[in-house]
């Protein structure tokens, strides 16, 4: 009997997008088990708390029927992170070529943490490509539609925040 094969797909996810909910869908067909782990990044000027993030990463895998999913949060250095969960590969999207110059050396920096543990890179669909958190916060902030970019659940969320924090989005 083969071993169980855990997959690790980490990240923010502030908010989580469909470009996320793509590469959830994806890397959970070439692993067993693949856990989502949402992580504390302060540098990125988060919308919301990790509670909320790993939230709507739950309500996205449970809208895209994911049984072999599970949402972790964490707040170590990956390595140490996919080492406790007994992650053996390391799933990562890209979109452009300036993700993958970050996301190279990334997973030479991790090889050289763990050599047992591999990075596998999947291309974000082509009708994804664009779309990043980031951007989506800055539309939803200038009170752009951000509907092509997110599941309702998500999109009511940020309109929710946006309106708390008394700025001008209008979704």
């Amino acid at each position: 009997m083969s071993a169980l094969r855990i997959g690790l797909y980490p990240g923010t996810f502030d908010p989580v997008t469909l470009g996320h909910s793509d590469i959830i869908r994806r890397g959970a067909k070439l692993v067993d088990k693949l856990i989502i782990g949402v992580t504390t990044n302060p540098s990125k000027n988060p919308m919301f708390t990790p509670e909320e993030r790993m939230d709507m990463v739950l309500a996205e895998v449970a809208r895209l029927g994911l049984e072999n999913v599970e949402v972790v949060g964490f707040d170590a250095l990956l390595m140490k992170f996919a080492e406790a969960q007994g992650a053996s590969v390391i799933i990562r999207g890209l979109r452009a070529v300036a993700d993958f110059e970050y996301e190279y050396q990334m997973a030479g920096m991790n090889q050289q943490l763990n050599a047992s543990i591999e990075t596998v890179f999947l291309m974000a669909d082509i009708s994804l490509q664009p779309i990043a958190s980031k951007l989506v916060k800055e539309i939803a902030l200038y009170g752009g539609d951000i509907a092509p970019f997110v599941a309702p659940h998500v999109r009511e969320l940020v309109a929710v925040r946006v309106a708390e924090l008394g700025l001008r989005g209008d979704l």
